[in-house]
C-alpha cells in the first residue's frame, strides 16, 4: 500500500499522485463529477433565466426597473464573480478545497434563493453580488478539486465536460421560461421569483451530497499533512477493492516540503518568471473565449430581435440549438484532448471557431441567412467554441504549481471576465444599435482576431498536459529539489 515516509521534521515522501493516477474510471468518480459539476447547471438556468426576464422586470406590476437598472444587474454580476474568484481563490490554496466548495456553493444558493425575494433594485443587485461572488469562488475551489482527483489519462475530457454541462442549465432555463413567464399559467409577479427559488433550493441537495466529496490529498500532502492524505487515498482505494478491481502498486514518490502558505510575491515571480509563456497562453485563450462568448450570447437575442424581427417573446426557442451545439462540443471532443493531445486540440478548436464565425459574420452583411440558418450556423461555431472555452479553464488549471492552482484559476477567470465580460458586450451593444450589418461584422472580426492570437499563443507555449500527473506538468512550489520525479 500507501508509503509516506518522514525525511525530516518538515518534509514528506509521498506516492499519493501517483495513487490517484492509476485508478482506473469508477462510482467513486461519477459521485465527485456530480457533486462538483451540477453548479454549472444550474448557473446555466439561472443566468439564462436572468437574462429572459429583463423586460419582465420592468412592469409596473414587478419591480418597475429602467433599462438601465436592467443593465446594471449584470454589472452586479459581473463585478461580485470577479471578486468572489479572487478572495475564494486564495482562500482555496490556503485553506482547501473541500472547505471553499461547500462555502461557495452555500453563498451562491443562499443569494439565489434571496434573489427571489428581491423587493426593488438595490436587494436585486446585492443578492445577482453575491450570487457572482459564489460561482466566480465556485470556478476556482471546483476545478481545483476535479484536477487533483481524477487520473491524469481522463482529466482533460472530465474537465471539458463539466464545464460544458452549464448549458444542460441554459437549454432548460430557456424552457423553463417559456413556462414561468406565460402569465395564463403564473401571475406576472411570480413566475419569475419561482425560477430562482425551485433552482435554489434543488441546488440544496448538493451540499449535502458534497459532505462526501474528500479534500484534495494533493493539497493535504504540500501543506505537510501526509498521514491524512494517505487515509483519504487509502479509503478511496477501498471503494474500488470492494467492487473485486486490482490496484497494482505504484513505484513513484515525490518528495515535499511542507508549505502552509503561499506570499502574492512568490505566485507573481512564478507566473512572471518562472512560467511567462504560460502566463500569456493563460491571458490569451481566458481573454478571447470572454470575449467572444459575451460578444454573442449575451446580444443573442437583439441580433434576432434588431435584424430578423423575431418577437422578443419567441428569443428563447431559438436558445434551444445554440445550447444543445455547446453542450455537445466538450461532450464529443473531450476525448481526443486527452487521445490526441491539448495543443493540436485547443489550437484546432480555436482556429475552427475564429473561421467559421468570420465566414458566418461575412453571409451576415450580404443577408444570406434567416434567423434559423443563422442560429444554425451560431451553433456550429460553438460546438468548437465550446469546446475551446473549456480547455482555457483546464488549461489554466493543470499548468500551474499546485499551491498556487486556486489562486491562478481565479486570476485567469478574473482578467477575462473583466476585459472580455465588460468590453464585448458594450461594443456589440453599440454596433447592433448602429443597424449597421457591417459595423456588427468588423465586431465579429474583433473577435475572430483575439481567436487567431490564442492559436499563435498555444503554438508558442501550448503544454503537452496529455496523460501527464499535475506533478510533471508543473513541479509543486513544495517539491524538495533531488525529490525523485513523481
Amino acid at each position: 500500500m500507501s508509503t509516506v515516509l518522514p525525511s525530516s521534521s518538515e518534509t514528506i515522501t509521498t506516492d499519493v499522485p501517483a495513487r490517484i493516477d492509476r485508478l482506473p474510471w469508477g462510482r467513486w468518480h461519477w459521485r465527485v463529477v456530480i457533486a462538483l459539476g451540477i453548479t454549472w447547471i444550474i448557473d446555466g438556468l439561472e443566468v439564462t433565466l436572468v437574462g429572459a426576464i429583463g423586460g419582465v422586470l420592468g412592469q409596473k406590476e414587478t419591480l418597475h426597473l429602467s433599462e438601465g437598472q436592467i443593465g446594471l444587474l449584470g454589472t452586479s454580476y459581473l463585478i461580485g464573480a470577479v471578486l468572489g474568484s479572487l478572495v475564494f481563490g486564495y482562500l482555496t490554496d490556503r485553506l482547501g478545497r473541500k472547505p471553499l466548495f461547500t462555502v461557495t456553493l452555500g453563498l451562491y444558493l443562499g443569494a439565489a434563493f434571496c434573489t427571489a425575494f428581491s423587493w426593488d433594485f438595490w436587494s436585486f443587485a446585492v443578492f445577482r453580488f453575491l450570487t457572482g461572488a459564489g460561482i466566480g469562488g465556485e470556478y476556482s475551489a471546483i476545478n481545483s478539486a476535479i484536477d487533483e482527483l481524477i487520473p491524469a489519462r481522463v482529466r482533460g475530457r472530465v474537465d471539458l465536460r463539466i464545464n460544458g454541462s452549464y448549458w444542460i442549465g441554459a437549454a432548460a432555463g430557456s424552457l423553463a421560461s417559456l413556462l414561468l413567464l406565460d402569465t395564463d399559467i403564473f401571475p406576472v409577479n411570480l413566475g419569475w421569483r419561482l425560477g430562482f427559488g425551485i433552482g435554489a433550493l434543488l441546488g440544496l441537495i448538493i451540499i449535502f451530497y458534497r459532505n462526501h466529496v474528500p479534500e484534495s490529498p494533493r493539497w493535504l500532502a504540500t501543506h505537510g499533512r501526509g498521514d491524512e492524505a494517505n487515509r483519504v487515498v487509502e479509503e478511496i482505494e477501498r471503494h474500488f477493492t470492494e467492487d473485486g478491481v486490482k490496484l497494482e502498486p505504484v513505484h513513484e514518490s515525490i518528495t515535499l516540503h511542507a508549505r502552509h502558505d503561499v506570499g502574492f510575491g512568490l505566485i507573481a515571480r512564478t507566473m512572471v518568471h518562472t512560467y511567462p509563456g504560460r502566463t500569456l497562453l493563460g491571458l490569451s485563450l481566458m481573454i478571447s473565449q470572454a470575449f467572444l462568448y459575451n460578444a454573442v450570447f449575451f446580444t443573442y437575442a437583439l441580433v434576432l430581435v434588431r435584424f430578423y424581427d423575431v418577437p422578443s417573446a419567441e428569443t428563447g426557442l431559438y436558445l434551444l440549438p445554440f445550447a444543445l451545439g455547446n453542450f455537445l462540443g466538450p461532450v464529443l471532443l473531450g476525448h481526443f484532448f486527452d487521445t490526441v493531445g491539448r495543443k493540436p486540440m485547443i489550437a484546432g478548436t480555436y482556429t475552427i471557431s475564429a473561421i467559421l464565425l468570420a465566414a458566418t459574420g461575412w453571409l451576415f452583411t450580404q443577408d444570406l441567412l434567416t434567423a434559423t440558418t443563422q442560429t444554425l450556423l451560431w451553433s456550429v461555431i460553438f460546438f468548437f467554441a465550446s469546446a475551446a472555452s473549456s480547455s482555457a479553464y483546464l488549461t489554466v488549471s493543470e499548468v500551474f504549481p499546485l499551491e498556487m492552482r486556486g489562486l491562478a484559476i481565479a486570476l485567469f477567470f478574473a482578467v477575462g471576465t473583466t476585459i472580455g465580460g465588460s468590453a464585448a458586450p458594450a461594443l456589440f451593444g453599440y454596433l447592433i444599435g448602429t443597424n449597421d450589418r457591417f459595423n456588427l461584422f468588423y465586431g465579429y472580426l474583433l473577435a475572430s482576431a483575439l481567436l487567431a492570437i490564442a492559436v499563435i499563443a498555444t503554438i508558442l507555449f501550448g503544454v503537452k498536459a496529455e496523460g501527464a500527473s499535475l506533478e510533471s506538468v508543473a513541479d509543486p512550489l513544495s517539491k524538495v529539489a533531488d525529490s525523485p520525479k513523481a
